[in-house]
């Protein structure tokens, strides 16, 4: 009967280290496991909270990262050696940024709501002011298709130092510029306030984050650059956007929520700011994963490279 016994008490023990184990191995509820883009032991990295508000960083082709500080009105650099400097002062209160295949930097510049295209040596030329005639409500964050078409959104966000009250365009909504035109043409008229936007490398699929609505969605670009075949990508929307070389969309709000090509969320990285705006890879290796938040910058160290 007492062999008896110490084999329950065995079995009870085995099964209370069993069900530990599997309790060990259950993702905390509300976080995601590792998805393993993020490198080995890897943290975000406070580089700098000198700014006012910080946005729209986008990488050049030796991997220098440029970003906007807007209520300072200032471009600012910070190069592969982890230097920083201001490229530009005033530049036009520019927001979302993004480099052409010549080396050009395309800047929303929110000021007089243009779209800019700025030189290496920060000689500026206007590529677009207005839309049939209108002036645009601002436009905020800018991707460039390989095929050369520019493709921006243009919520409205009632600024300090405009001289208006309300829009001229009350819709908000998705434009491009075809390459070579002057004239920028309606992409998607059917959001409530678009804001970030970005584009497969392969320039197959467009996504735009519908911060008035919450929602993300998935555009197919064809061929003559309209858009087409909208879907639903995600239930939440955001900020700034950027996609890995997996294909993994990393959308800014409550720090940075990375999805899968599914629309499944794999990874939350949390900044200890009240707001993400931005984000862009980067970096020698382009490697480097460059976060804009507030009034600071982050970088953070991957596995996974810009797409």
């Amino acid at each position: 009967m007492k062999r008896f016994h110490d084999m329950q008490i065995i079995k009870q023990v085995y099964a209370g280290i069993f069900f530990c184990l599997i309790y060990a191995l259950q993702p905390v509820q509300g976080q995601q496991p590792n998805a393993g883009i993020i490198a080995d032991n890897a943290t975000p990295q406070l580089v700098s909270s000198q700014f006012s508000f910080t946005e729209g960083p986008a990488s050049d082709k030796k991997g220098n990262i440029y970003f906007t500080d807007q209520p300072n009105n200032k471009i600012w650099k910070y190069d592969t050696d982890g230097k920083l400097s201001v490229f530009m002062d005033p530049a036009g209160r520019s927001n979302g940024l993004y480099f052409d295949r010549k080396g050009n930097m395309l800047a929303c510049a929110d000021e007089k709501d243009e779209l800019w295209s700025i030189t290496p040596k920060g000689k500026v030329t206007v590529l677009v002011n207005n839309f049939e005639g209108h002036r645009l409500n601002g436009p905020n964050d800018v991707w460039i298709s390989p095929a050369g078409n520019i493709y921006f959104t243009d919520p409205y966000y009632q600024r300090a130092y405009w001289d208006r009250q309300k829009p001229d365009i009350e819709a908000q909504q998705v434009y491009y510029l075809p390459k070579g035109k002057k004239k920028p043409l309606l992409a998607a008229g059917d959001l409530t306030k678009p804001n970030g936007i970005i584009g497969t490398r392969d320039g197959k699929w467009l996504y735009v984050a519908d911060i008035g609505a919450d929602k993300t969605y998935r555009y197919k670009i064809n061929k003559d650059g309209t858009l087409s075949d909208k879907q639903l990508f995600i239930s939440k929307g955001g900020d700034g956007m950027t996609l890995d070389n997996l294909g993994n969309l990393y959308l800014c709000g409550n720090g940075v929520l990375v999805y899968d090509k599914t629309g499944k969320e794999i990874e939350h990285i949390a900044i200890p700011e009240k707001w993400t705006a931005n984000i862009c890879f980067g970096g020698k290796d382009n490697n480097l994963l460059f976060i804009t938040a507030s009034t600071a910058i982050y970088t953070l160290q991957m596995k996974v490279k810009g797409d």
